[in-house]
């Protein structure tokens, strides 16, 4: 199910705080360079990896798993194997957040069939970073 774009609009214009499962502390890599141009937009992102957790990543600290993070979170950004995003999107809807946000090549139907029965908007196989500015979004 492919999200419109008034959607992805508005749901990048109403977010504020993002975790961004699967954050990588090297630079080469696509999360590590969509954390940076996500806070470089303003939105407050939060870094989720176990193996990194306890670590600061641009500046934020890194922690093990979403609901370990103390404050509301608006919407999941999940750089993950496809297989992986079940238990995260089970954790989303605990938490809970407003959105999952699958990247491009995630592509999970039933845990975003999950997320969207528990009332959370899902956007699958799309970036962020790529989103912003074809939408003409792009705050810098």
């Amino acid at each position: 199910m492919t999200t419109p774009d008034k959607d992805i609009k508005t749901i990048l214009e109403t977010t504020r705080t993002i975790a961004l499962i699967g954050a990588s502390s090297k630079p080469e890599r696509p999360a590590h360079r969509v954390m940076k141009f996500l806070m470089a937009q303003g939105y407050d992102v939060y870094p989720v990896n176990p193996g990194l957790a306890g670590t600061e990543l641009l500046g934020r600290e890194v922690y093990q798993t979403l609901s370990d993070i103390p404050v509301e979170i608006d919407m999941v950004d999940i750089f993950r194997n496809p297989d992986s995003v079940g238990p995260i999107v089970e954790e989303a809807i605990k938490k809970p957040v407003k959105t999952v946000w699958m990247q491009l090549g995630v592509i999970n139907e039933a845990a975003a069939n999950a997320a969207r029965a528990a009332g959370l908007q899902v956007v699958m196989d799309h970036c962020p970073a790529i989103e912003i500015p074809r939408l003409g979004l792009k705050k810098t």
